[in-house]
């Protein structure tokens, strides 16, 4: 994705046409405790509140934001609340996956007609500011598609510029936002999002976003590219029309011992979700040691890595045309960053430890310097380091 949109969203052919991500949302178990969280450890402004002081009176909701990036935690403040439910069986994770359109009904009715199931109906919140038209559609498991559309102050050119999100919800500030402020972390916006669904059904879901989204298949990883001695899987890589929107799907594949794939699907009872989100920095080097500095948990790469990368990186770079690692070598490998290389030029990428208890959800942090790839290159190293952290949890 890019940080601005490639088309206004003025009139379009399409209604399936997607603009950006309008916002992330999580259900968690205590949104309050949850912002803080984000808040510390990744450099989130937290910006707006909706809860039983606002006039919500059956979940409370904390809007996260960092450049182009925002995050929605949501709790429930009664036990019907469907959130309840998810977390009970769950954990925190991601539940809504939610795109700018130019008209959200409009959208929703597309998809539908395309072969999507409901989520929820179309539905405008509105108040003397403007109006915030949302409508759901399910994807894989507990995963949905929110579109959504604005009017008046609520307006997407005035969101991305720090305006309202939606009616209830109200301004709040933290002496965390003014210490971000001094201390950035440097992201940007969000990169793209990999779900993990059953064995057998990736195809399944490649040809729902085909059908349903009018997606396509961007890149395509098997079983040879993505393996060690013990595990493997299997990954396709779909984008919107404009590669605004990537969503690569990953499902488990044969293999000795146990897949990470798997190990998400059984502490995530059994169902799909949505595994990582991967933001993109300009400063690979700056956000990783800033993110270190407050404490993110960041997978461990063997020495071994760093005595081969550099040749094959390299090596790639000069075939085709393209000048070097700009980076420094040693800091790289100080910071245990990741390198990879394509035609097209090269991207550094790091892997966050699971963000809560249950070994589900994680975060990648990636800057791109060409590369539109998701190394591929880095796909064994990783796979032994995320291998070790398995068995020290028991389950590999």
């Amino acid at each position: 994705m890019t940080t601005a949109p490639t088309t206004s969203p003025a009139l379009t052919a399409d209604p399936l046409q997607l603009v950006d991500v309008d916002h992330v949302r999580f259900y968690v178990g205590n949104a309050k405790q949850a912002a803080y969280f984000y808040a510390h450890t990744f450099g989130f402004r937290i910006d707006q509140i909706a809860d039983l002081t606002t006039g919500s009176r059956t979940e409370a909701d904390y809007l996260l934001t960092q450049g182009n990036i925002r995050l929605l935690l949501t709790t429930p403040l009664t036990k019907d609340h469907p959130a309840a439910e998810e977390i009970k069986l769950y954990g925190d994770g991601i539940k809504e996956v939610a795109l700018t359109v130019e008209d959200a009904e409009a959208a929703y009715e597309k998809a539908i007609s395309n072969g999507a199931e409901c989520a929820q109906a179309p539905r405008t919140l509105e108040d003397e500011k403007g109006t915030v038209t949302v409508a759901s559609i399910k994807i894989y498991g507990r995963v949905i598609h929110t579109f959504v559309s604005r009017t008046g102050e609520y307006a997407y050119e005035k969101l991305r510029k720090g305006g309202m999100f939606m009616p209830t919800f109200e301004k709040i500030d933290s002496p965390l936002n003014k210490y971000n402020e001094d201390h950035p972390c440097g992201l940007m916006f969000c990169d793209h999002f990999v779900g993990n669904v059953e064995e057998g059904k990736m195809n399944h879901w490649v040809k729902w976003y085909e059908d349903v989204m009018g997606f396509k298949m961007f890149k395509h990883f098997d079983d040879h590219d993505i393996s060690t001695e013990y595990s493997a899987l299997m990954s396709k890589v779909m984008a919107s029309g404009n590669n605004m929107i990537k969503m690569p799907i990953n499902e488990p594949a044969e293999g000795l011992k146990k897949s990470q794939i798997q190990e998400y699907l059984e502490w995530h009872n059994m169902t799909p979700g949505v595994q990582h989100l991967a933001f993109r920095t300009d400063d690979e080097l700056a956000t990783v040691a800033e993110l270190r500095r407050r404490g993110v948990d960041f997978l461990a790469m063997p020495e071994t890595y760093y005595e081969l990368v550099w040749d094959r990186v390299d090596k790639m770079l000069r075939e085709n045309g393209h000048e070097v690692v700009k980076e420094d070598h040693q800091r790289v490998k100080d910071l245990g960053v990741l390198v990879d290389a394509d035609d097209e030029g090269y991207l550094l990428q790091l892997f966050t430890k699971p963000l809560q208890d249950r070994p589900t959800f994680f975060i990648e942090i990636i800057c791109r310097r060409g590369s539109q790839s998701f190394g591929k290159g880095n796909f064994k190293a990783l796979f032994e380091s995320l291998e070790l952290e398995q068995e020290r949890r028991g389950n590999l």
